[in-house]
């Protein structure tokens, strides 16, 4: 009897151990690691995240976490540890991307590279993008390797190269050639957020899918002559009349699962005419209206409705008395997750209307669609539950986003991934953000994105 309360009384303390960590005491070990990785600069190109494999390779080695290399660049590695489970479930994945893109220096007030502490905030280039998720995901597996929490499923962790324009060096290569130092159920990674108004959370942003780049060229031809003598067939004009085209034309809008859930979570909580806006989107009396406001006043909810096409840059013309014979635009088309994409360049050629112009596709290797994550799946009712408990009030929003993160590789291996992210203020959400100049992070949002991580990979890995 005695035998069996002492083993009771272990197993209590144990779940106490494993659901409740004083993070005062865990904050200066997180804010270092987040300071020494920022101060590594990855930018890409080149890369160069072997730089910070290293720095995490000693990190890993002190604690006793087994790990393992991959490099299909040698410069720019990735990083896969491990701690193992009891295998009676699959793992799950807890990433972060090492590289971040490169700045412009003469734009920023401070060095990006220096991870400086001003006004609560964490300044440098990698702060939202994604030093932050892949400072959280080595603490996570840092404080169960520590404490010795008994797990069902192996927890992987993985800092991955390439993220933002070379993902073939980076989850590319561990899917196709590693997946099986990889091969998990679940995944949390970049994307997510949760949205802050006077200091309180409102809702926290879950991204179950994206919307799938797809870059594309429009080639106008004609033929060249002298400036004096204008042509009907000037390449100059076909190119801007296409361009024009796409400009005035909305492609349709299509809700999926979860865009039709987040609207319908985020009216419950707005205000009475923002929530009448969200509830009457398919209304076909009040559609166009909606849809109208939201494209010239809240970009992202416009852009969530549809495939989106943006013209981005326009190359043609080198002297000024001179008809060129050819030219190109470029067009950041923004596919949602399940659209046919030869029927759409089907429809985009019948807008230009014009066969002096040619729609060229990418080519290559290209981000590709997967299925969205489920809305129904035990991980996406664990971050329900640790949304509720740690911000009282708040709602879980299913989202999908609108630029593209390497969880599309796992998603398409059947991998439920999910998007999480830090704190952030709803009214200056846009000031340091990712890819800004500035870039900065409040610093107690790295600290509860941390915890927001812990909980959730507790709630679904550690044994009950």
């Amino acid at each position: 009897m005695r035998t069996l309360l002492a083993f009771l009384l272990a197993a209590t303390a144990l779940s106490a151990q494993q659901a409740q960590i004083n993070w005062e005491t865990v904050n200066p070990e997180t804010l270092e690691h987040y300071s020494n990785l920022i101060r590594i600069d990855t930018s890409s190109p080149p890369g160069n995240e072997t730089k910070a494999v290293e720095y995490l390779k000693k990190v890993l080695d002190r604690e006793g976490i087994v790990y393992q290399v991959f490099a299909k660049d040698p410069k720019r590695a990735s990083l896969v540890a491990r701690v193992k489970g009891n295998g009676s479930k699959r793992p799950i994945i807890v990433m972060g991307h090492t590289d971040v893109v490169g700045v412009q220096r003469d734009k920023w007030t401070m060095d990006p590279f220096a991870a400086i502490r001003k006004g609560g905030f964490i300044y440098g280039r990698g702060a939202n993008d994604d030093k932050d998720n892949l400072t959280a995901s080595l603490m996570t597996v840092i404080l169960l390797k520590r404490l010795k929490v008994q797990l069902d499923r192996d927890v992987i962790f993985i800092a991955e190269a390439g993220e933002e324009s070379d993902h073939v060096l980076g989850i590319s290569f561990l899917v196709e050639e590693h997946w099986d130092a990889i091969a998990a159920e679940y995944a949390l990674a970049e994307g997510g957020h949760a949205a802050s108004r006077d200091g309180k959370v409102r809702y926290v942003e879950i991204t179950t899918t994206e919307k799938v780049p797809r870059t594309t060229k429009l080639i106008a031809r004609g033929i060249a002559g002298h400036g004096s003598r204008p042509r009907k067939d000037n390449a100059v004009i076909h190119l801007s009349a296409a361009v024009a085209k796409i400009a005035a034309w909305e492609p349709p809008m299509r809700l999926n699962d979860t865009t039709r859930t987040y609207f319908e979570r985020l009216a419950t909580i707005s205000t009475p005419a923002d929530a009448a806006r969200y509830n009457h989107l398919t209304n076909k009396q009040r559609s166009a209206e909606i849809q109208r406001y939201l494209s010239e006043n809240e970009l992202g909810h416009y852009s969530m409705l549809r495939t989106s096409v943006a013209p981005t840059i326009i190359n043609i013309g080198f002297r000024r008395n001179v008809i060129p014979s050819e030219g190109e635009a470029t067009l950041d088309i923004r596919a949602l997750p399940d659209e046919d994409m030869p029927k759409f360049y089907e429809q985009l050629r019948r807008v230009i209307d014009d066969p002096a112009v040619e729609v060229v596709p990418p080519t290559g290797n290209v981000r590709p669609a997967g299925a969205p994550s489920r809305l129904d799946t035990e991980l996406f009712k664990v971050l329900e539950t640790v949304t509720a408990r740690m911000f009282p009030g708040a709602v879980t929003l299913p989202s999908m986003l609108t630029g593209a993160t390497d969880m599309a590789q796992l998603r398409q291996k059947g991998v439920q991934a999910y998007g999480i992210g830090p704190i952030i203020d709803e009214k200056t959400r846009d000031v340091g953000a990712a890819h800004t100049d500035d870039e900065r992070l409040a610093e107690a949002s790295l600290y509860k994105l941390l915890e927001f991580q812990w909980n959730a990979v507790i709630g679904i890995a550690a044994s009950k």
